[in-house]
């Protein structure tokens, strides 16, 4: 396995209290307004989230990767990590709900701490002050003290209504012993609000996250944060980087994945392409919304989730891409979906014509009808595996499904913690389709298996 030596530089996570902070709007601020400064930024996102990803990806003008613990393992992570970031100034992981929210309660297992405990990095924590003064010194306090393992470079103040409600919670931090320091206090701005919807923030390729409101969000950073003491946190930028050690194996392509890749499906974990390509896939991106054809000579084809529900008219109107991927299925051809991906290949989406390979109707609900993480064990074998083995992943979605007919289901599931929830995994011919999005770090043996099946295709073929 080819190795090399890279400067790996020391993580900074945006953490908060909770959700609803605004770590995403300051992440990208810090992302826009560092590039800004002419530094390379790795960022990253922890969790099983899609959306801040992208997001990021603009930001940064590099690929956000995914970092989760429960997921996956210290090992693997660290290894992502590495390989990652190898090589930029500033790595920027933003975390998710609060810094110590994970799988559970009684354990930082999946959480913001636990990731950048694994990295040996610092928190910079983003706190909403409204309605706050002296009471937020207290809040402060009691998050340093819960874990005092974790490194601190310091705090941002959210949401601060005025030069006097500043100087309030300045002097209540300045008070109070031992606290990290107050690096910015940021007012409240309706110019830089993130629109949002029923599955979180609008996404990446919708395009509102424009050269302009990143500009402004690099100003808003600039102007109101103290960014040479961040940085200086970090160390100095020669000081901060540490040489490390990288492998890397990729064969060479020997089979062709479609991905369906534009607004309506979008959500797909970075690591798992790259795992796909490591294991000699070529991926060939296209789109259900506008192609009328399939790229030529595909092996198979990878439908990740999205929003398939906000593009129902267009993608049913989309008929001979439909008819040839119904085909193409009918012919044996690999082809695996997570989520939105499912939707695509059910018989109908909230009354809107799909491909029709799974016989049930898709329907958009108004509440949340699954979130949290999974683990799935294969009943059977399928293109991800022989039965038994065990991978995990993350159900995150407001559909329903109504089976017109009954489907082979060969996922047993568990929540995190172990309770058994309705058996999931729906096979047709060669075609395996899941509400779940899988991380194929969580069994090292998927992205292989599932470019061997594409590999046996296109020799059959």
């Amino acid at each position: 396995m080819p190795q090399q030596r890279a400067k790996i530089p020391q993580p900074l996570l945006v953490a908060a209290p909770s959700s609803g902070c605004g770590k995403t709007t300051v992440t990208l601020g810090l992302l826009a307004a560092l590039r800004r400064r002419g530094l390379q930024v790795a960022p990253f996102k922890v969790g099983p989230d899609y959306i801040d990803p992208g997001l990021h990806r603009l930001a940064a003008g590099r690929i956000s990767y995914n970092l989760d613990g429960w997921m996956s393992s210290e090992e693997q992570v660290r290894t992502l990590f590495d390989r990652a970031s190898a090589g930029a100034d500033v790595a920027l992981i933003e975390g998710v709900m609060g810094l110590f929210d994970g799988a559970f309660g009684d354990s930082d297992i999946g959480s913001s701490a636990e990731i950048i405990n694994w990295l040996n990095g610092k928190v910079l924590l983003v706190i909403d002050a409204r309605a706050q003064a002296r009471s937020v010194a207290a809040l402060i306090c009691g998050f340093c003290r819960f874990n005092p393992e974790l490194q601190w470079a310091g705090v941002i103040l959210n949401r601060v209504g005025s030069k006097r409600h500043e100087q309030l919670l300045r002097e209540a931090c300045a008070s109070t012993p031992g606290l990290p320091p107050v690096l910015g206090c940021l007012p409240r701005s309706e110019e830089i609000g993130l629109p949002q919807r029923h599955l979180g923030l609008l996404s990446a390729e919708e395009g509102y996250l424009n050269a302009s409101l990143l500009e402004n969000l690099a100003d808003w950073l600039e102007r109101y944060v103290d960014l040479d003491a961040l940085q200086n946190a970090l160390g100095k930028k020669d000081a901060a980087l540490q040489s490390r050690t990288i492998s890397s194996s990729v064969q060479a392509p020997s089979v062709r994945i479609g991905i369906a890749r534009d607004a309506a499906f979008c959500f797909y974990y970075q690591d798992n392409l790259d795992r796909l390509v490591a294991a000699g896939a070529e991926l060939v991106s296209f789109s259900p919304l506008i192609d009328s054809t399939l790229p030529v000579a595909l092996d198979g084809l990878f439908f990740g989730g999205g929003y398939p529900e906000l593009y129902g008219a267009q993608l049913e109107a989309n008929q001979s891409l439909r008819k040839e991927i119904a085909g193409q299925a009918k012919a044996g051809l690999p082809i695996y979906a997570e989520c939105g991906g499912l939707l695509y290949l059910c018989t109908s989406l909230d009354g809107a014509t799909m491909t029709g390979l799974f016989p049930a109707a898709a329907k958009l609900e108004k509440k949340r009808r699954a979130l949290g993480y999974r683990e799935v064990v294969l009943q059977e074998e399928t293109l991800l595996g022989p039965a038994g083995t065990r991978l995990r992943g993350h159900e995150f979605h407001y559909t329903d499904l109504q089976m017109d007919a009954a489907i082979r289901q060969v996922y047993r599931v568990y929540r995190a913690d172990g309770e058994e929830q309705p058996a999931e995994g729906f096979v047709y011919k060669n075609c395996l389709g899941s509400y779940i999005h899988l991380c194929f770090a969580s069994s090292l043996a998927v992205a292989d298996r599932l470019v061997a099946a594409c590999r046996e295709f296109r020799q059959n073929r």
